[in-house]
């Protein structure tokens, strides 16, 4: 190991000699995104943001999409010829049919055709396993065969993936960073996931795989990078924070990205961050710490400044630039790019499934309850009556769009895709009412934050915002069908495949007995809203809160 740190040193002293030293300090503009998820097209709502004639209301922009996205891009890296391309991973995973429906090979091409040179790699890379991220990067067919409309050749720009560790080889599963030079000067990204990948995706997407804590990861790497010249380090993680603020500036901010952030080696200059698909500009320990909300709808451009004699970065400073749709036009080689996959998807895309009488938000009220956890629970519901069913539990995270109202009400496949994208299998067990009642309670303990499953018609409980972590469910409180549920009863309850496994922490359903797998969640609620036409969103009155 000693030996190639030797030569990876060599190697970049004679590079350093090589390149005359710049007379003076070095401009460098660096473009971030993150959680973009797929979305090639605008997202429906584009971004929420404060209303600038009035900033106690929030308006939506119309924002995003590949084809403005790039155009965004491309003017801003037109602006300095020391410019870089990076994201914090989420580019793809939970994506819309364009392009899950293609293993989300377009949105790793698109993302290559934008000249996107790095990304961390984030949970949703890993939605459908390591070999499948590897295949992406490397390219090649899926298991299921060759899908999209030509050869697929892998990701033009590089993965990294610093904390991610291989426990049959002892080696990162792709490369921990990536070293880009301006005018000889050179700047390493480290790029690495959250530590808490393996309760967010289905176990057997992250089998075999070992993940290594954030702050340890790139401490560590530091006099690795240092030992080859490099004093200039960012930092793609993809884990966020929480603001209080509008979607440029950083009054206050909470969540793991803060304590991650002071324990980082004071080597690392930058930090460009994701995960919370929040919109942030922070200062926090001094460094500068970035998050462009999701679904390219932001580009986040920080200018940075290299001294020539230190090698190291001594000012930075970020912008969040809104990609509006009526600013930024379409680029043509995305648009291209869209219409050759459109016309491939089109005939299950434009599927009608159903009709619906009013549109499904996924805002919760106070309780914890959305009208589309609602629906999607009761779909779950009926779908799995056969197996015995008598509760369903939908988590929130699953659910990744809400289900507007066409204006003739029919709603298209590619809508309820767009709700529903991870196609998990529907599993019921059984669970004793005090397993249930357990279960409940990890919706706040454990949790980074509260994660309050939807649930089922007839199925009812209290919970108490006052009382500590673990004892927040109102003993006696719950109810199925109007009647108690004793601690000693046997409950049969649904959930998907994801939770089922233990995912999102909920580890008590890890302990269910006599399991049945049925339909995929997505044909569940399609079936329900063909035999119940013109369904209206009902009241959150399922889980009374007090306090």
């Amino acid at each position: 190991m000693r030996l190639a740190f030797a030569a990876a040193a060599f190697a970049a002293l004679l590079a350093a000699c090589a390149t005359p030293p710049p007379a003076g300090p070095v401009a460098v503009k660096i473009l971030a995104i993150n959680d973009f998820h797929g979305n090639l097209k605008p997202p429906l709502g584009g971004i929420r943001i404060q209303d600038p004639a009035d900033r106690t209301k929030t308006v939506n922009v119309p924002a995003g999409g590949a084809e403005h996205l790039a155009t965004a891009v491309a003017q801003l890296r037109a602006q300095n010829p020391n410019h870089v391309f990076v994201a914090a991973g989420d580019l793809i995973g939970a994506t819309p049919l364009l392009s899950a429906l293609f293993r989300d090979e377009p949105t790793v091409e698109s993302l290559g055709a934008m000249g996107l040179e790095a990304s961390a790699v984030g949970n949703h890379e890993f939605d459908k396993g390591a070999a499948e991220l590897l295949r992406l990067q490397r390219g090649g067919c899926g298991s299921e065969g060759c899908k999209g409309p030509q050869p697929f050749t892998g990701a033009k720009f590089q993965y990294l993936a610093a904390s991610t560790v291989d426990e049959k080889t002892g080696r990162t599963l792709l490369p921990a960073y990536h070293v880009k030079r301006f005018q000889g000067i050179p700047v390493a990204f480290i790029g690495l996931t959250l530590k808490d990948t393996p309760t967010i995706v289905v176990p057997s997407g992250v089998a075999g795989l070992r993940f290594r804590d954030e702050a340890e990861t790139v401490n560590e790497l530091v006099p690795q990078l240092r030992a080859q010249g490099i004093e200039a380090i960012v930092l793609l993680i993809h884990e966020g924070g929480v603001p209080t603020g509008d979607y440029n500036e950083c009054p206050g901010i909470s969540g793991p990205i803060v304590d991650i952030v002071k324990k980082l080696d004071k080597a690392v200059d930058l930090v460009i961050s994701g995960h919370t698909h929040r919109a942030y500009n922070c200062r926090i320990d001094g460094r500068l710490v970035t998050s462009g909300d999701k679904y390219g709808t932001l580009v986040t451009q920080i200018d940075v400044t290299l001294d020539p004699k230190t090698r190291d970065i001594t000012g930075a400073r970020a912008d969040n630039v809104i990609v509006r749709t009526d600013r930024f036009a379409k680029d043509p080689v995305q648009t291209k790019l869209i219409e050759v996959y459109e016309k491939l998807v089109v005939p299950l895309a434009r599927r009608p499934v159903g009709t619906v009488g009013g549109a499904f938000a996924r805002d919760a009220a106070p309780n914890g309850e959305t009208p589309l956890g609602q629906l999607i629970a009761d779909a779950q519901l009926a779908a799995t009556k056969d197996a015995g069913a008598q509760v369903a539990l939908m988590n929130p995270g699953g659910i990744r769009a809400a289900l507007s109202k066409p204006a003739d009400g029919q709603v298209r496949y590619e809508e309820l895709f767009a709700v529903q994208p991870f196609y998990n299998n529907l599993v019921t067990l059984t669970l004793t009412g005090a397993q249930l009642a357990q279960l409940l309670e990890q919706q706040w303990a454990g949790q980074p934050m509260p994660r309050l499953l939807q649930v089922s018609r007839g199925f009812a409980y209290t919970w108490d915002a006052a009382r500590p972590v673990g004892q927040r469910v109102v003993p006696g409180s719950l109810r199925l069908n109007g009647q108690p549920i004793e601690p000693g009863a046997a409950v049969r309850v649904t959930v998907n495949g994801f939770l089922a496994a233990g995912g999102d922490n909920f580890s008590v359903l890890k302990q269910g007995r006599d399991v049945r797998t049925g339909m995929m969640d997505i044909d569940a609620l399609e079936a329900w809203l063909k035999a119940n036409p013109g369904l209206l969103p009902g009241a959150p009155d399922r889980i009374a809160r007090v306090n």
